[in-house]
């Protein structure tokens, strides 16, 4: 994830922000142009309430309403409206429809086909939004979930919409439990068709579920990179040509997968699974072990690219043989090298693990990347890159 500055003020802003708040700018993310934008009223034109442009306020740095009362328009007051982008002046966006929920702040130009940007349109069922709790969960699910599709178009995977493609196009159900159901909603994949399970997006019920189910990195953010994990195997490996090649390293996905969960649930991992997989869950199946890999490979490039942003550089004193020095002084999303990226995941993880222990919390990445895990992640860089493997 990068950084991104208001370009009325220069203050720093969040992936998810809808208003400045230094200069009160309205702000949409473009993710053609990869930028969180100051936006300006496009006065006069359809669909757009009459009033100035950007007014002498706006000039000064506080956004004006496209009514031209000189309050900026934020959620679902900015959602039926045209506006111009600083980062793209010359032409006119609208902000996706699930902006009037105050769930998106994604954009779209205003001659886009789509209601929908182009994270939005994968949903295929959403919550009954009537009811309080299930708006606020749905609305949590949305920020995971832009911050899943962030990478996926950093990295430039195919992303066909069930529209497009309406047997495998990938799709999105969010489901809430029914009160007097017997059997809860499950998250999972189906052949493009990805559930998540509402109740994902408390945060107790979440932990309990990963304190039980003894997952440490059970997030909303993790299942959306974790479950895609399955989406892409079937465009990527089963699709792409690369079956043999991922069976060298992943192993025989012919297995029986209901048998492998079974056992993986009743007997867990087995002994010193560390040396060969990224988590104990990937042990129970080819599959999963893709999808685990998968999920971490966007976790480190994304968590780097952010790293990189901030100018994080690791050196510590202690470190007489640099065996913790690091600088993180690429792209990660471009890089198609593996050890360039574990030279600096390596001693990033070790300073902020440092960091999260000093405040009494648990370690921000509490993962083993053996040399088995190191070489199973440059498959997944050299898949989404398309190189041939090593």
């Amino acid at each position: 994830m990068r950084l991104f500055n208001c370009e009325v003020c220069g203050q720093l802003l969040y992936f998810e922000n809808t208003q400045c708040m230094r200069c009160g700018a309205t702000l949409g993310y473009l993710p053609n142009k990869n930028r969180l934008s100051a936006l300006n009223p496009a006065a006069g034109e359809e669909g757009v309430v009459s009033g100035g442009t950007a007014s002498e306020e706006a000039a000064q740095g506080q956004a004006a309403g496209a009514d031209g009362s000189g309050q900026p328009e934020v959620g679902a007051q900015a959602a039926p409206q045209f506006w111009r982008p600083r980062a793209d002046p010359d032409r006119t966006y609208r902000f996706c429809t699930n902006a009037q929920h105050e769930a998106c702040n994604w954009m779209l130009p205003d001659d886009a086909p789509d209601q929908f940007c182009q994270a939005c349109r994968h949903n295929r069922t959403i919550p009954d939004l009537s009811d309080q709790q299930n708006l606020e969960r749905w609305r949590k699910i949305e920020v995971a979930k832009r911050r899943a599709f962030y990478g996926f178009i950093r990295l430039g995977l195919p992303l066909r919409s069930r529209v497009e493609d309406p047997v495998a196009g990938l799709a999105f159900d969010f489901l809430a439990d029914a009160p007097d159901a017997a059997q809860k909603v499950m998250t999972g994949h189906d052949n493009g068709l990805i559930t998540l399970a509402l109740v994902e997006a408390d945060d107790v019920e979440r932990v309990r579920r990963r304190n039980m189910m003894g997952e440490p990195y059970r997030t909303l953010l993790g299942h959306f990179r974790h479950e895609s994990g399955h989406y892409f195997w079937d465009r990527l490996v089963r699709d792409g040509g690369r079956l043999a090649q991922c069976r060298e390293i992943f192993g025989d996905d012919t297995q029986d997968y209901g048998a492998g969960l079974q056992r993986h649930y009743k007997e867990g991992p087995p002994p010193e699974w560390q040396e060969h997989f990224v988590s104990s869950y990937a042990t129970a199946h080819p599959w999963e072990d893709f999808a685990e890999t998968w999920a971490h490979y966007l976790h480190i490039v994304d968590t780097m690219e952010m790293a990189r942003a901030f100018g994080v550089g690791i050196d510590p004193a202690a470190d007489r043989r640099n065996e913790l020095t690091a600088e993180v002084d690429f792209d990660p999303y471009r890089s198609t090298d593996i050890n360039e990226l574990m030279e600096a995941w390596v001693p990033l993880t070790a300073a902020v693990n440092s960091l999260n222990r000093c405040m009494g919390t648990a370690d921000l990445y509490p993962f083993v990347l053996s040399p088995g895990v190191v070489r199973k992640l440059g498959f997944i860089q050299a898949l989404v890159h398309s190189l041939p493997p090593d």
